[in-house]
């Protein structure tokens, strides 16, 4: 009985990462990725939920930035395709992370290529460019941050700080390749860098509108409705306090323990679902 409800389980997780209509398939792990099987980064970004709630996390904290925010509303689809967007964003960090070093530098330098194109005018008439290596660095650090304390909050609760600085001086070789400058090497860099930004955040009417496609993108399928909700309540939940009060979406009072118990609830089920896959 286990067994099939292990692999529907399986089964129901690629088919939200993988667009089968385009082919995709699960990320295999490589002995020849950019990390080493035993980096930290292999075991941060290998957690499904915790991934999910960081990744969505991240995605709310990054737009705080209208630059960012800029690119992304101006030069893509996410307006219609939410989900498509979050896919896309997890496979690159799947390629990136465990997948051949050839494809990996592949991936990388395809975004570089998209970022060169990528520019314009905010709405104050301050110029963007997503290749910018400071505004490149605030999506890194804002991202790293997220899926780190996803992964201490649902996977990990006692990492260690050495383990945690490790981390960062991993993860952020993807960054550097990315084009990003200046990167963190450590936890207390990073919180550093991400203080140094707060000045550069704004919200306003496209902020209220990003947050709103965000929280409320449709689930994939009739039975991802309630995981979604939960792992957005998570998302929400994660974020600096000071970032919910941007965005204006601070949890109920006294609702964090049941958000939180249930979502280590999901991490853990899955888990077991994916105990003997050798797919990201």
């Amino acid at each position: 009985m286990l067994t099939p409800i292990r692999r529907a389980l399986v089964k129901q997780v690629r088919s939200t990462f993988n667009d089968r209509s385009k082919g995709e398939r699960p990320v295999a792990r490589s002995d020849h990725a950019l990390f080493a099987p035993d980096s930290v980064v292999w075991r941060v970004h290998g957690d499904v939920t915790s991934m999910m709630a960081g990744g969505i996390a991240a995605l709310l904290l990054q737009m705080l930035h209208p630059k960012a925010l800029g690119g992304v509303w101006d030069h893509s689809d996410v307006q219609s395709d939410m989900i498509g967007r979050l896919r896309r964003t997890a496979r690159f960090i799947a390629v990136t992370t465990y997948g051949e070093r050839d494809a990996a530098l592949t991936a990388i330098d395809r975004v570089r290529r998209i970022h060169d194109q990528v520019g314009g005018t905010l709405a104050d008439g301050t110029r963007y460019q997503a290749g910018d290596p400071r505004l490149l660095a605030w999506v890194h650090v804002a991202g790293a941050i997220m899926f780190l304390d996803g992964w201490r909050r649902y996977g990990e609760p006692r990492m260690s700080a050495g383990d945690q600085d490790r981390y960062f001086e991993e993860s952020g070789e993807v960054a550097r390749l990315l084009g990003a400058d200046p990167v963190p090497q450590t936890r207390r860099a990073a919180e550093r860098m991400l203080t140094d930004f707060r000045a550069e955040l704004r919200t306003d009417e496209r902020t209220r509108a990003f947050r709103d496609f965000v929280l409320r993108a449709p689930a994939p399928s009739l039975g991802e409705v309630a995981a979604q909700k939960l792992l957005m309540q998570a998302a929400v939940d994660l974020l600096p306090h000071w970032a919910q009060r941007m965005h204006d979406v601070r949890p109920l009072p006294f609702s964090a323990p049941a958000i939180r118990a249930a979502t280590f609830g999901l991490a853990g089920t899955l888990r077991w679902a994916f105990a003997h896959e050798a797919y990201r």
